[in-house]
């Protein structure tokens, strides 16, 4: 993520990969989800993934962390649960959870979390 490698990240993924932040419908395809990314990186923006836990449950897996965001020099973060599955070595499903209005402030697009 900070160095911004989408097709490295995508590769990771299979060609029908659902990814889902889960206030919004999924985005369906590696080539979506490739878009979407590099879409969303501008130069002045770098988010870096702090991982807390990670672990395997029920096959699938969790990891608990923080999105370090850095926007124009500034710093802020937001909390983050994704579950990711598995067929075989590839990501065919990429689900994450977080507040949609704390993800907003630490991009720098609203003036508070709350």
């Amino acid at each position: 993520w900070g160095t911004k490698q989408w097709r490295a990240v995508c590769d990771l993924m299979k060609p029908d990969v659902v990814m889902q932040n889960m206030m919004f419908e999924p985005i369906v395809g590696r080539e979506h989800v490739y878009q979407r990314w590099s879409n969303m990186s501008p130069p002045n923006k770098n988010c870096i993934m702090e991982i807390e836990r990670i672990g395997v449950v029920e096959g699938a897996l969790v990891m608990e962390r923080r999105d370090v965001i850095t926007v124009d020099g500034v710093v802020r973060s937001v909390a983050v649960v994704g579950i990711l599955q598995f067929d075989g070595p590839l990501i065919s499903q990429w689900r994450e959870y977080y507040d949609r209005s704390r993800l907003l402030w630490a991009q720098g697009t609203t003036a508070g979390p709350y």
